[in-house]
């Protein structure tokens, strides 16, 4: 168990035998939940807004950086499965902590449904199943898959992770680096084609962006499950996000520049298309499509673990059902990965029979929802930098306030940029968590302050008993 300032926060895997992730899976556990399908089909959403969503990915880089490093040093200090949760639990408070665990894990299954509907349209390059019916049967088999991949234990999905990364990212480079070559300045979008201003345009592709580095606190979240966690979740979220804003950013410029805006924005394999454009044929896009299938199935993987991981961790300090913190013999969490897989299916379903753009839908919604435990983990990080006892070094606080405060301020552009619609159903999807949370206390029979000790029998001196 871990000693904090608000109590104490339980290591979700203390009583249990099971193998740890060292740095490589670590950073795999990052870079394959960074990098899913998401990305592969981002480029057509950008492409509406503009040229200026390459401005837009750089100003995201920088905040998710600060955000990895800020993630970093609260896994040091705080090194227990649960991340955000935990991390807001001991600067906030009990309430602050279960309704950040509740955000993120809405962002969890919510992101799922968006990596897998994004799947879908990669499967169907070979498939071609192109009713609503036969996405639908694609998008389940993307989500129940890896569920069952998650429920057979953690040593299964640190080895799935690390294969399916490195089949994914060493095409995604190929496509950044070799595509640079085959750049026309014509095939670019012009800078604001959103309709919007400018600050329209930067907050509404930053909304978009940022779901494309969620996962940047993956290792945080199954601290527990982790080799030597004061090192390992600093480096491995700081390598992941660094790793993944390369190939971001030259995959984005070599797609927007191989495949013409108007085509670009419509496509449903974009980096197929960029793929076929460089060397006229099917081949080298039928790769390309493979790799995205292959990337989405990593990334449903390890955000199927999240999914279970953060309720957990929160059920396991009777702040969730005591369901959620229960294990199986393999020490997989059954009720985190049900749920979750059945909560991703029914978001799956709305987003093809309840919209016409239903990805952006789904992404702005993660979005917002992804933002509320990035800020109060950047807040958490700022409240214990400026309060408490400690020894001051003005040449270190100054050095970590500078890197906190960008990212409790970038939280809060996300939040900005996610729109009024996803923000509003946001807000009540979050209120849903507090008759949840009224729940839980109850069943732990809580309210209020423990009651005072009873005064010992017998005379008190001084006066009558």
């Amino acid at each position: 168990m871990l000693k904090t300032e608000r109590g104490t926060v339980r290591r979700a895997t203390e009583d249990v035998g099971e193998p740890k992730l060292g740095l490589p899976a670590a950073t795999a556990l990052v870079v394959g939940n960074i990098v899913g399908t998401g990305i592969f089909l981002l480029p057509a959403s950008l492409a509406d807004i503009g040229s200026i969503s390459i401005l837009v990915f750089g100003l995201v880089t920088l905040g998710a950086t600060a955000l990895a490093i800020v993630f970093g040093r609260l896994g040091a200090r705080i090194p227990a499965s649960g991340g955000p949760y935990a991390y807001a639990r001991d600067a906030f408070g009990e309430f602050m902590g279960f309704w950040t665990a509740w955000s993120f894990w809405l962002t969890a299954w919510i992101g799922n449904a968006a990596i897998a509907f994004a799947w879908v349209g990669y499967v169907n390059y070979f498939l071609k199943w192109d009713s609503t019916a036969g996405k639908l049967l694609i998008g389940l088999a993307g989500v129940w898959i890896p569920a069952l991949i998650n429920l057979s234990g953690v040593r299964n999905i640190g080895a799935f992770q690390l294969v399916t990364t490195v089949l994914k990212f060493v095409p995604l480079i190929f496509v950044g680096v070799v595509g640079l070559f085959f750049v026309s300045a014509e095939n670019f979008p012009a800078f604001n084609t959103s309709g919007d201003s400018v600050m329209g345009a930067l907050s509404l592709a930053a909304g978009l962006i940022l779901f494309a580095y969620s996962g940047m606190e993956s290792v945080t979240i199954v601290a527990g499950r982790v080799r030597d966690p004061g090192r390992t979740i600093g480096k491995a979220s700081v390598f992941g996000v660094l790793a993944c804003a390369a190939m971001y950013m030259l995959a984005t410029v070599a797609v927007f520049g191989t495949v013409p805006a108007d085509r670009l924005s419509t496509s449903a394999a974009p980096f197929a298309e960029a793929i076929n454009n460089m060397f006229g044929g099917g081949t080298g896009g039928g790769l390309m499509a493979a790799c995205a299938v292959v990337s989405g199935i990593g990334a449903l993987n390890g955000w199927t673990m999240l999914v279970a991981e953060m309720p957990m961790a929160a059920a396991r300090d009777g702040m969730f059902p005591r369901a959620f913190g229960r294990l199986s013999r393999r020490g997989a969490p059954i009720a985190g990965i049900v749920t979750g897989a059945v909560l991703t299916s029914l978001m799956l379903l709305y987003a093809h029979l309840g919209s016409q753009s239903g990805f952006d839908s789904i992404l702005l919604l993660a979005s917002f929802t992804t933002a509320i435990p990035y800020f109060f983990s950047a807040g958490a990080q700022l409240f214990w930098l400026v309060t408490g006892g400690r020894e001051l070094n003005k040449a270190r606080m100054a050095r970590d306030l500078s890197i906190a405060s960008p990212a409790l301020l970038f939280g809060a552009w996300i939040v900005y940029g996610s729109g009024e619609s996803a923000v509003m159903l946001g807000v009540l999807m979050m209120l849903i968590g507090v008759p949840v949370y009224i729940w839980t206390k109850a069943k732990r029979a809580e309210y209020g302050p423990a009651p005072a000790a009873p005064a010992p029998a017998g005379p008190v001196l001084g006066g009558t008993a």
